[in-house]
This record gives structure tokens, sequence and C-alpha cells, in this order.
């Protein structure tokens, strides 16, 4: 009796195990790859999948969008600027079969060619466009990468330069770049000011020459400006011109009398 008891054990033992190993359950975003004696056989998922114990070997493959950082890249420009570079890379598996079967190690190999890719493209390249035109250089390092990924079944939806490195020197060259262009700037608006200010006492002079007694009015109201400021005593020479019509007036009525 001991003996069929322990036998039956293992018997039960032996078919759960077998069971454990035939029954998987795949999340929404999880697939599996389903190879049978060492051939592909199909791509299953999601759900409960079944598999024939010691003959079905199934791999899993997450369908979720992979966030990849690329590491620093040192980097020459075009115009022989030494940078570091580094980027993020977003991508997913479009098709499991392919990054299983046509490249060892997809996650791996996407990531030493992106690092690649990167060198490459940003080698080709001056300083002042990586600093200027980023979003054009973000879709170029895309649409390279991938082309060179799509026969392993991966799709890259972006590619992001984070980070670029400039050495001190060129810190400090860029630093007074901007400072010698925001002088020329404030120069410009400085030498413009003066411009127009020049129109306007142009303007100014010509209609004092066609009415001279406009500059009489402008005379007494600075007077008035100043002695509104100031409560001490200030002396003007007063022109003859500003009282001549004055004179002439008088003289006219005494003449008359």
């Amino acid at each position: 009796m001991e003996v069929i008891s322990m036998f039956m054990f293992m018997l039960i033992m032996f078919v759960a195990i077998l069971l454990a190993n035939a029954i998987r359950i795949l999340r929404e975003y999880e697939r599996g790859v389903i190879f049978r004696l060492g051939r592909l056989i199909a791509v299953k998922g999601p759900g409960i999948i079944f598999l024939i114990p010691l003959v079905d070997k199934m791999v899993k493959v997450s369908l979720r969008t992979v966030v990849m950082d690329v590491p620093p890249q040192d980097v020459i420009t075009r115009d022989n600027v030494s940078i570091k570079v580094n980027a993020v890379l977003y991508f997913r598996v479009v098709q499991p079969d392919k990054a299983i079967v046509e490249v060892e190690n997809y996650l791996i190999a996407t990531s030493q060619l992106s690092q690649t890719t990167l060198r490459s493209i940003l080698g080709q390249s001056e300083l002042d466009e990586l600093l200027a035109e980023r979003d054009k250089i973000n879709q170029e390092l895309q649409k390279i990468i991938d082309h060179q990924t799509e026969p392993w079944g991966i799709k890259v939806s972006n590619v992001e330069v984070k980070h670029i490195d400039l050495p001190t020197e060129m810190q400090r060259a860029m630093a007074k770049q901007a400072e010698a262009e925001r002088e020329r700037r404030a120069k410009v608006i400085h030498a413009e000011g003066e411009f127009q200010a020049s129109q306007r006492l142009a303007d100014a002079a010509g209609v004092i020459e066609g009415h001279p007694t406009a500059l009489q009015l402008r005379y007494l109201q600075t007077l008035t400006e100043v002695a509104s400021e100031k409560n001490s005593t200030t002396i003007f020479p007063l022109p003859i011109d500003l009282i001549a019509p004055f004179l002439e007036s008088y003289n006219k009525k005494n003449g008359k009398k």
C-alpha cells in the first residue's frame, strides 16, 4: 500500500508539473512566440496559451514602448568641436516573431545601433546647427534608426537629443559672443532712438521757423515748469524777441494817440 501511495503521489506531481508547463497566461501587452521542436509555428496571446510539454517552447515578448537612454557619446562636429551628447530612444516591438528570430537580443542591438547612428549623424553637422536645429536632427535620427530596425520587427517612434556637453573653452567663447551680440543690439537700438529724436527735432524746428510765436510759448512753458519745481528765485534773461510784439503794439497805440 505504501508503494502504491508513493507511486500515486509521484504520478500526481508529474501530471501537475506537466500541466504547469503546458498552460501559460499572457497579459494584454504580451505575446508568446511558440517554437515546436525548434521550429517557429505561431505567435499567440494574450490570454491562456496551451503548450505541448517537452515539445513546445515559448518566448515571451512585451509590446509596450521601451524608453532607452543612449549613453553619452564623444562626437567631433564638422567644424572640429569635440562634444559629448546623450539621447533618449522610444521604440516598441510590432512583430514579436522577427524580434526573436532575426536578432539575438533586440534590446542590445537597438542600443548599439542608436549609439553609432548618433555619432555618425551629429558628426556631419556643425555646432551651431546642433544647437539651433535640434528638432530637425531628432527627426533624421528617428528616420535612420527606424529604417535599420524595421527588419527586426521594431518601430522607433521618437529620438530626442537630451544634452550637449560643450568644452569649457567653447562655453566661454559662446558667452563672449552672446555678450558682444547684446552690446551690438543695444548700440543699434540707441542709434535708432537718436535718429528718431533728431527727426522729431527737425520737425519741431520747421514748425518754429514757420511760427516764431511757438518758440515764445515754449519759453514761457519752461519758465512755468521750473517755477513749480523749485522754491528758490531763478533769474532768466528775457529775449527781446519775446517782448517785441508787445512793444510794437504799444508804439502803435501811442502813435495813434
